[in-house]
C-alpha cells in the first residue's frame, strides 16, 4: 500500500504505430511511478473503530521528501516541478514540469505523480507528441497531484521534530512531550508514558532517562524504539481483532521503515506495516491493518478486494484520504 495512496491517471492510448516506421526519437531514463507495557496509554476498547471526525483524523498536526525545488520558477511566477530523474520537460498551464521518462513494452501512455514528481512511461514506438498530447490532456490531474504532493512536503516540513527536551509528537493521534531526566528511575532504559490522569485532555509526557544535552540522534533513537514497541504491540492486537472478520489467518508481522508504503502482505500471511503508522489514530491504523488482510483473500485492487474492504469499514474511504492529507511527522 502507497505510503500516499495516489494511483496513476487513467492510462492514455498512444496513437498506432506506423508498419514497420523507426521508432520515435526520445531519451529514456528509469521511472518510479505512480503503505500492552508498564506505563503506555490504554488503547480504546476493540472494536471496529469508527472515524470520529473528518477533519486532522490522522496524525496530530505535524507533517517524505516530495518534490523539488522549491515554488516559483526564474520570473517567480512559473511555478517549477523538477524529478530527480527527469530527461524531458514540458510547460502545463503555469508550471514547468521537468519528469522522467522511459519507455517498455506497454500499449498506453501511462503517468504517475509520486513523492518524487511526475514519471511517464510510453510504447516503444509512441511519438513523443503524442506523449506531449497526453501530458496536456490530462494537464489538470498532473497539476493538481503534483500541488498535493508540495503541500504534503511543506506541512512535512512545518513539522519536522527538534530532538530535544520538551519536543513533541505525535503517538495514536495525540501530541505527547518529551521529558528528559537521567534520574528518572520509573522511565527506566525503555521509557515510560505518562497519561497523567487519564482524562482526554490531560497532557501526556513520555519519559526517557536521558540528559537533555546528550545529542538529538540518541534522543531521536530513544523515542523510536519506545514507538516501535507500541507500534507491534497495537499492530498486532488490531490484526488479531479483524483477522477472523475476514476469514483470514496471518502468521508473521514485520515493521518496516519504509519511505513510500504503508504496508505490505504476502500470500503465506505475513504482514508488513510501517511503524511510523503509530502516529495516527486507531480508526487509520485499522484502516491499513484491514486492507493488508483483505489481500490475503484478494491480491490485487479489484473491485471484489474493495468490497472486502468496505464489508469490515464501510468508511474506509474517508480513512484513506486522511492518509493522503495528513502525513507523518518528518524525523529529522
Amino acid at each position: 500500500m502507497d505510503l500516499f495512496g495516489d494511483g496513476p491517471a487513467p492510462a492514455v492510448p498512444a496513437a498506432p504505430a506506423r508498419p514497420g516506421g523507426p521508432r520515435a526519437p526520445g531519451t529514456s531514463a528509469g521511472a518510479k511511478g505512480r503503505e500492552p507495557l508498564p506505563g503506555t496509554a490504554a488503547l480504546p476498547p476493540l472494536g471496529n473503530t469508527p472515524l470520529p471526525v473528518p477533519p486532522g483524523a490522522g496524525a496530530a498536526p505535524a507533517g517524505d521528501p516530495a518534490l523539488r525545488p522549491a515554488p516559483g520558477g526564474p520570473d517567480g511566477r512559473t511555478l517549477v516541478f523538477t524529478h530527480p530523474r527527469a530527461s524531458r520537460e514540458i510547460v502545463l498551464g503555469d508550471a514547468r514540469i521537468a519528469y522522467a521518462f522511459d519507455r517498455g513494452h506497454r500499449r498506453t501512455i501511462g503517468f504517475s505523480v509520486g513523492t518524487e514528481g511526475l514519471a511517464v512511461r510510453a510504447p516503444r514506438w509512441a511519438a513523443i507528441r503524442d506523449v506531449e498530447a497526453a501530458l496536456h490532456e490530462k494537464a489538470n490531474w498532473i497539476l493538481r497531484k503534483l500541488s498535493e504532493a508540495r503541500q504534503r512536503e511543506a506541512r512535512q516540513e512545518a513539522g519536522r521534530i527538534a530532538w530535544c527536551d520538551g519536543a513533541q509528537l505525535p503517538f495514536l493521534g495525540r501530541l505527547v512531550t518529551l521529558r528528559l531526566d537521567p534520574t528518572d528511575r520509573q522511565a527506566g532504559a525503555g521509557g515510560l508514558l505518562d497519561v497523567g490522569d487519564g482524562s482526554a485532555d490531560a497532557p501526556q509526557l513520555l519519559r526517557l532517562a536521558l540528559s537533555p544535552d546528550v545529542g538529538e540522534a540518541r534522543i531521536r533513537d530513544a523515542a523510536q524504539a519506545w514507538l516501535t514497541r507500541q507500534a507491534r504491540r497495537v499492530f498486532t492486537e488490531r490484526l488479531a481483532h479483524f483477522a477472523p472478520q475476514l476469514g483470514v489467518q496471518w502468521t508473521k508481522l514485520s515493521l518496516s521503515n519504509a519511505a513510500t508504503r504503508w504496508g505490505s502482505a504476502s500470500a503465506d500471511g505475513s504482514i508488513r506495516l510501517n511503524w511510523r503508522l503509530i502516529h495516527y489514530r486507531l480508526p487509520i491504523i485499522d484502516y491499513v491493518v484491514v486492507h493488508e488482510l483483505a489481500h490475503l483473500r484478494v491480491m490485487d485492487h479489484s473491485p471484489r478486494f474493495w468490497d472486502e474492504v468496505g464489508r469490515v469499514l464501510p468508511d474506509y474511504a474517508q480513512r484513506r484520504q486522511v492518509l493522503k492529507d495528513e502525513p507523518a511527522p518528518r524525523w529529522g
